[in-house]
C-alpha cells in the first residue's frame, strides 16, 4: 500500500516574516483527511503527515498565474 500524499502550495499575499500561516493544502491523496483550517503552518503540515504516514508535495505556482485566470 502507498503512502498517502498531501498537496499544499504558499499563499500569495503571505510574505517572509509575517506571523501568518503561509500554505494552504490544495488536495489529499490515499488517505481520508479532513481539514477544519483554511491556512496551515509548515510545522502542522509536518506533524501531520509524520501521524499519518504522508508525504507532502508542495506545488510550484506560476508568475503570471494571475494574468490568465484574467483570460478567460
Amino acid at each position: 500500500m502507498s503512502k498517502g500524499k498531501i498537496f499544499v502550495r504558499e499563499r500569495r499575499k503571505v510574505q517572509e516574516g509575517e506571523k501568518k500561516p503561509r500554505f494552504v493544502v490544495v488536495g489529499v491523496a490515499g488517505m481520508d483527511l479532513r481539514l477544519h483550517a483554511k491556512h496551515i503552518r509548515r510545522m502542522e503540515l509536518e506533524q501531520m503527515a509524520a501521524a499519518l504516514g504522508a508525504e507532502i508535495i508542495y506545488l510550484e505556482s506560476g508568475k503570471d498565474e494571475e494574468a490568465d485566470i484574467d483570460e478567460d
